[in-house]
């Protein structure tokens, strides 16, 4: 029995057959994963195996290069604060610091009621807006003592769901496309269940369902910035 959500599990396929190997479909299956359950549980670790033929060995060594894969349980939202030389020369330590007290854990550690999970990262690539965090991926710039509290009421009130999905889940935009692999690897996935192809047609539908992202999309067709 598959440990994936039926529409997990359906996705999982349709990204097989995307490469010619099932093995090249590692990485995007253990975000799959990782957005069911919210990090890699064993059981995630041996579905991706089991869909990309290797062992689930294999698929631990691989995630664990990683940094945006968890091997153990994380918090609904993981808070990464940005300490490289930008947002360093902004105060990042001090919010740094300012976040291990008001969430009460230091980074890598996670609140008791398992909402937050505090990280300090590397450069985040927003240095136009130091200091900066990302909440589980999504990005938030200019960020001083009082932001960061409001964010943290906002999160814990539920007013930032709409942009800011658990912990796991990459994009809520899903494409749909005609591009097919092909070779022995397609073939052998079909001879396992595995759908060989998507249809042959080049369809990029793209489902959006964020407000922001909505509003973007209508600013870019009326050419705004």
């Amino acid at each position: 029995m598959s440990h994936f959500h039926p529409e997990i599990r359906q996705r999982a396929e349709e990204l097989v057959a995307l490469y010619p190997r099932a093995r090249s479909a590692m990485l995007p299956l253990l975000h799959l994963a990782q957005e069911q359950d919210g990090y890699l549980s064993e059981a995630g670790i041996d579905e991706v195996a089991a869909l990309t033929g290797t062992t689930s060995a294999d698929v631990r060594g691989t995630a664990a290069f990683y940094d945006m894969f968890h091997l153990e349980p994380v918090g609904r939202y993981v808070v990464a604060v940005c300490t490289n030389i930008a947002c360093m020369l902004q105060g990042a330590y001090r919010l740094l610091e300012h976040a291990e007290e008001r969430l009460g854990v230091a980074p890598g550690g996670t609140t008791g009621d398992g909402l937050f999970t505090l990280e300090d990262a590397e450069c985040l690539a927003l240095c136009g807006n130091a200091p900066c965090l990302t909440v589980n991926w999504r990005f938030f710039g200019d960020v001083d003592l009082g932001r960061f509290d409001t964010l943290v009421e906002d999160l814990r009130a539920g007013r930032l769901d709409d942009e800011v999905p658990p912990h796991g889940t990459l994009s809520r935009v899903q494409r749909a496309t005609g591009l097919q692999a092909g070779g022995e690897g397609a073939a052998g996935a079909a001879s396992e269940g595995v759908p060989a192809a998507l249809p042959t047609h080049l369809d990029l539908d793209t489902r959006r369902t964020t407000a922001a992202v909505a509003s973007m999309d209508a600013g870019h067709l009326e050419g705004g910035t």
